[in-house]
């Protein structure tokens, strides 16, 4: 599979040299300098390998662009929560005699600040930061996602493309088989039912090819949604499959996943503003308070307290008494305590999940590229020889056709075979490091 791209592409830079050798001496003059100075020249885009895909996903999907504004908008929520409430200014015109707006006694204005018991601003931005920093893990764990997203596009694409070519080869086997059979049956040695045969079963591979192409568009226009381009522009991709073991220890891989999920960050800092709300619901029994500045000026002779006095001034403190505390504040309590119990549960509960996926993915994808291998170094080139040995026997009348379309096609499942289990392992591993919550080493 390698010798037949590279071929392509040796074929592909003799064309361009050839084109090159047209080229006339101003416009070769004009490249050589443009070469000089650094500039653009002609080259053929190198394909596009799974660390670029992802790289362009992250960058410009529309999920990771908003999960970061989201973000974005939590950081910007955390100052407001230590900030008192808003101060209230009132004006008074008192004991007028016509309308209240004119001939007024007096006038008094008023300041009036409320404040909370002290330590409930600070809970509470303590909370709202707790908040982004879940908004955070959230941006890190949609990035994850969409990366897990690109990667398994890629390497479905990848597996499409050497499904391409093992039917190609496939189908240049079969008619080498129908070739053979047409000889035979010309020559009287086999009937015509193999000739037929061997017309049917290569009819049925070119229709199998042909659904292979489709599933392959499909894939790539799945792989254009993720990385928000056009669906149908065509990106040329490295086809070169890569199978690298998991070097890490399982238990290694569950104590990861334990410290760096985003999912298990995420619950415990739910559970610790849990814990800051069943602190503020018990300082709910705590008053609030309102500080107020009053100052009052007389219009009137007959109207200040001490005469001749036309300006006084005045401070006013209150605080809320929980007076209905059997109504809302125990209850506001009790609410509070099931609200923590649930999100201590909730954590153990995705660690539990977090180990037991880890297990499970790490023993699958040990067992798919012990599979892989197998196929690779030893089904699939004892597939490959039984099939050179089944045409020459055919060739010679020493088996039937049947023998020989039983080892074409077991040749042809090796081939699938391998490659599905190659694709298996890397989803595999795709969705262990979505289980891990990061990147695998190695």
């Amino acid at each position: 599979m390698n010798g037949m791209v590279s071929n392509g592409r040796r074929g592909d830079h003799v064309a361009q040299c050839e084109r090159g050798r047209r080229i006339p001496p101003v416009f070769g003059a004009l490249w050589f300098i443009a070469a000089l100075m650094g500039g653009p020249v002609l080259a053929s885009e190198s394909p596009l390998t799974v660390d670029e895909a992802v790289q362009m996903a992250v960058s410009a999907n529309p999920q990771v662009r908003s999960s970061r504004a989201r973000w974005d908008s939590a950081v910007h929520s955390i100052k407001p929560n230590y900030a008192p409430a808003d101060p209230s200014v009132s004006v008074f015109n008192l004991d007028s005699p016509t309308n209240g707006f004119t001939n007024a006694a007096s006038q008094s204005f008023q300041l009036n600040q409320p404040l909370q018991f002290p330590g409930k601003g600070y809970l509470q931005g303590e909370n709202a930061r707790r908040v982004a920093d879940i908004a955070r893990l959230a941006y890190e764990a949609t990035v994850r996602d969409v990366r897990a997203q690109a990667e398994s596009a890629f390497y479905q694409i990848q597996l499409d493309q050497a499904l391409n070519q093992v039917a190609t080869e496939n189908r240049e086997h079969l008619r080498r088989v129908l070739h053979v059979a047409e000889v035979a049956y010309a020559a009287n040695r086999v009937t015509q039912a193999d000739f037929v045969s061997a017309e049917f079963e290569l009819a049925a591979a070119e229709q199998q090819q042909r659904q292979l192409q489709v599933a392959e568009a499909n894939d790539r226009t799945t792989l254009n949604q993720i990385l928000a381009r056009p669906i149908a522009e065509r990106l040329e991709l490295d086809s070169h499959i890569e199978l690298h073991p998991l070097s890490a220890r399982l238990d290694d891989l569950v104590n990861q996943a334990g410290r760096v999920r985003q999912e298990i960050l995420q619950a415990a800092l739910s559970a610790q503003n849990a814990e800051s709300a069943l602190m503020l619901a018990k300082l709910e029994y705590a008053p609030d308070f309102s500080v107020g500045y009053i100052f009052d000026r007389f219009l009137q002779p007959s109207a200040p307290p001490v005469a001749g006095q036309t300006e006084t001034h005045g401070v006013s403190l209150s605080f809320t008494v929980p007076l209905f505390f059997w109504l809302k504040q125990r209850e506001d309590v009790t609410r509070a305590s099931s609200d923590l119990e649930a999100a201590r549960a909730d954590v153990s509960t995705v660690q539990a999940q977090t180990a037991a996926l880890v297990t499970t993915l790490f023993r699958q994808a040990h067992l798919t590229y012990e599979t892989a291998q197998l196929y690779r170094d030893s089904l699939t080139p004892l597939a490959q020889q039984g099939f050179e040995v089944a045409l020459v026997a055919y060739e010679g009348g020493k088996v039937d056709f049947v023998t020989l379309a039983t080892a074409l096609r077991q040749r042809n499942d090796a081939r699938v075979a391998y490659l599905q289990a190659a694709n298996q392992f890397l989803a595999q591993r795709v969705a262990l490091e979505q289980a891990v919550g990061q990147p695998l080493k190695g």
